[in-house]
């Protein structure tokens, strides 16, 4: 593809996953009430994602999908539930800080699992939807991408999106180290599962 075509595109996406919304509130949300233990797996599922989307654009379904209105609530209620059983265990989660050796002693939910709710949370997210459906028709011609161009494209949205997934779990992560106190702990839990329902209820509701 055309580099400044491309350049474009990434620009665009930077701003759009730099500006906080259900995903990145989560992602935050959940690196402050459980550490760093599973963010992994919640940022590929979001990457994840966004690629499929893009791939749905690129072959001409996003429109179809989103205009399937069974198919796309069941992925935003999939979606909100997980959302809901995480808020559930930042809930009901005992009080976690800094071990002796200044390092997390985190009981997160597997890998597995953080990643199949990053991927349910990205698929039913509203945000995500609008900028792959109603956007980036608008950013690239997407009637003239090639395989090669298609293959730029989902390098771009994986070297972006880690990058600003990595840059807000590392800013949840100092947050995080700076609460030394259990029972401070155990208010942030909570806080983060009140405000983890909130992000399932922006979900279902848009």
């Amino acid at each position: 593809m055309d580099l400044s075509a491309l350049l474009f595109f990434a620009a665009t996406l930077l701003m759009a996953a730099l500006t906080p919304g259900p995903g990145i509130t989560a992602l935050v949300v959940r690196v402050l009430g459980s550490g760093k233990r599973g963010a992994l797996g919640f940022c590929l599922g979001m990457i994840t994602g966004d690629m499929l989307w893009l791939s749905c654009a690129v072959l001409g379904l996003a429109a179809l999908i989103s205009s399937m209105a069974f198919a796309f609530t069941l992925m935003k209620y999939l979606g909100a539930a997980y959302l809901v059983y995480i808020a559930w265990k930042m809930w009901n989660s005992e009080a976690v800080v800094l071990n002796a050796g200044g390092e997390m002693q985190d009981k997160a939910m597997s890998s597995w699992a953080s990643y199949v709710s990053g991927l349910l949370l990205t698929l039913g997210n509203p945000k995500v939807v609008v900028f792959y459906v109603a956007l980036l028709p608008n950013i690239v011609p997407l009637e003239q991408i090639s395989w090669v161009g298609y293959v730029e494209l989902l390098a771009i949205v994986w070297s972006v999106l880690i990058l600003v997934f990595s840059s807000y779990v590392l800013m949840g992560l100092r947050a995080r180290r700076l609460i030394t106190s259990p029972k401070v702990m155990k208010r942030v839990n909570k806080g983060a599962g009140v405000v983890m329902m909130g992000v399932a209820g922006t979900i279902v509701t848009r």
